[in-house]
């Protein structure tokens, strides 16, 4: 049985950093795409970071230069490194795991040759707040 299970959430103020992790089991971690995805109060869901089993990254254009997503293998922990944070960060943070082959990452998103993957598996969220 697949988990995903976030954790590092909390309230900063502004200009500060919080590390996000992602726990997985249940399938083998290193070989498929991830991402972190946010939901603020009253918006879509978006993607945020992404990486991918070559090891390739990318980010929503909004983040770019101030996260970094990163994972280790031997942990299976997808980590969300969040630098200069700033108000409009404020959302529920998820983790998401694609099982599909052939998946790449551009964007902060996982796609398929579909398109934009829709992601397996998901964790319930961890809260990030920020105070300017």
């Amino acid at each position: 049985q697949v988990q995903l299970v976030e954790s590092g959430g909390g309230s900063v103020q502004a200009g500060g950093s919080l590390r996000l992790s992602c726990a997985a089991s249940g399938y083998t971690f290193s070989s498929y795409c991830m991402g972190w995805f946010r939901q603020a109060p009253g918006k879509e869901r978006e993607g945020v970071a992404g990486l991918d089993s070559d090891g390739d990254t990318s980010y929503a254009t909004s983040v770019q230069g101030r996260f970094t997503i990163s994972r280790d293998n031997a942990k299976n922990t997808l980590y969300l490194q969040m630098n200069s944070l700033k108000p409009e960060d404020t959302a529920m943070y998820y983790c998401a795991a694609s099982v599909a082959w052939g998946i790449y990452t551009s964007d902060g998103y996982c796609y398929n040759q579909g398109g934009r993957d829709t992601m397996d598996y998901w964790g319930k969220g961890t809260l990030v707040t920020i105070s300017s």
